[in-house]
């Protein structure tokens, strides 16, 4: 996987459903990386609203998600947003890889897959699906630092020598 040290302009994160993996990596990405990009979410279905446990782990890091709206590709361009206008899309399911790569057949944008494990159904008791949440999390966080570099905040403590 290669490196950037700059995020791209604007980024699209799809899933399944777009009330776990997606909303949690939207979330991450512009809590790490600032107005350094636009970044939506979206799901092959909007048939799901936003998931508790995906709130409640993003929440312990001051990642607000108790708003968001579930929204599928479908509803994205009927409210405007145009695919072609996006630097990247990273599909973090097959079913999701395989909608954007459809959808972008004639467009020359990228498209990444990152295959990040569907949380849901896993875990007994709140304790240990928490866990696994946070593990799916941590999994986006850690793909996230290693395509698009060191966060803002680090990279403003680099820059000023602290």
């Amino acid at each position: 996987m290669k490196v950037t040290r700059k995020p791209p302009s604007s980024v699209l994160f799809c899933c399944d459903h777009n009330a776990v993996r997606s909303p949690m990596a939207e979330g991450l990405m512009k809590r790490l990386y600032g107005r350094q990009a636009y970044v939506q979410s979206a799901g092959v279905k909007n048939d799901r609203e936003i998931d508790g446990f995906t709130v409640a782990v993003c929440k312990e890091l001051g990642i607000e998600l108790s708003r968001h709206r579930s929204r599928s590709f479908e509803e994205m361009m009927d409210w405007g947003d145009d695919l072609s206008g996006f630097d990247l899309i990273v599909a973090l399911s097959p079913a999701s890889q395989r909608m954007a790569l459809e959808l972008t057949r004639y467009y020359h944008l990228d498209v990444e897959y990152w295959p990040i494990m569907d949380p849901t159904g896993l875990g007994e008791g709140r304790e240990q699906k928490l866990a696994v949440y946070r593990q799916v999390r941590d999994q986006i966080r850690d793909r996230m630092v290693a395509r698009f570099g060191p966060p803002a905040e680090q990279q403003e403590k680099a820059g000023n020598g602290s």
